[in-house]
């Protein structure tokens, strides 16, 4: 669990900084360079690309040892190379998704004739927030039971880690291949 609520405080900071750049300007930016937007883009696909290779490769491992016992980890899961918090930063921060979720959503709820708009938007951020960490919550709750069962059955978890390895190739390519 400790190792999920890393990876989640990456997104929630990631989050965080996406709405902070949408009230300071981004829209305008992404909206007046595509080459930025375009740059965000393919790294965010190169990245997930990468994370694709690595749960395949993961995997592959997996598969090879599946008759070996129970792998070495600690109870957490986590490997000893493992930074789930940067690596939920980083997705976060290129998700060119999220950001353009945050610029069309944010920006239609915050009126500028407002006298304090900052106050709305700070609403609005912390709403977002709360919701996020309870979705985020249940996820951890329930990765953490299936993980559990997943170390026992190392021959599905293979399989399994192999399909979400290939999803996220399929995602990087939709998001190389996707306009402005």
């Amino acid at each position: 669990m400790r190792t999920g609520y890393r990876a989640a405080a990456g997104v929630f900071i990631g989050e965080a900084l996406l709405m902070l750049l949408t009230a300071a300007g981004l829209s305008s930016l992404l909206r007046a360079n595509e080459l930025v937007f375009s740059v965000i883009k393919y790294a965010g696909a190169g990245y997930l690309a990468w994370i694709a290779f690595g749960m395949i490769r993961g995997a592959w491992e997996m598969w090879r040892t599946r008759k070996v016992g129970a792998p070495a980890e600690g109870p957490e899961g986590a490997q000893d190379g493992e930074r789930p918090f940067r690596r939920s930063l980083l997705i976060t921060l290129l998700n060119p998704k999220a950001i353009l979720f945050f610029i069309s959503f944010f920006v239609q709820f915050v009126d500028p004739s407002y006298p304090h708009p900052v106050l709305s938007f700070g609403l609005l951020a912390l709403i977002y927030q709360v919701i996020s960490i309870s979705y985020v919550t249940l996820l951890i709750l329930g990765g953490t039971y299936l993980s559990a069962q997943f170390r026992r059955r190392r021959r599905l978890s293979a399989g399994l880690t192999s399909g979400a390895g290939a999803l996220f190739l399929g995602f990087a390519a939709k998001l190389a291949t996707t306009g402005s």
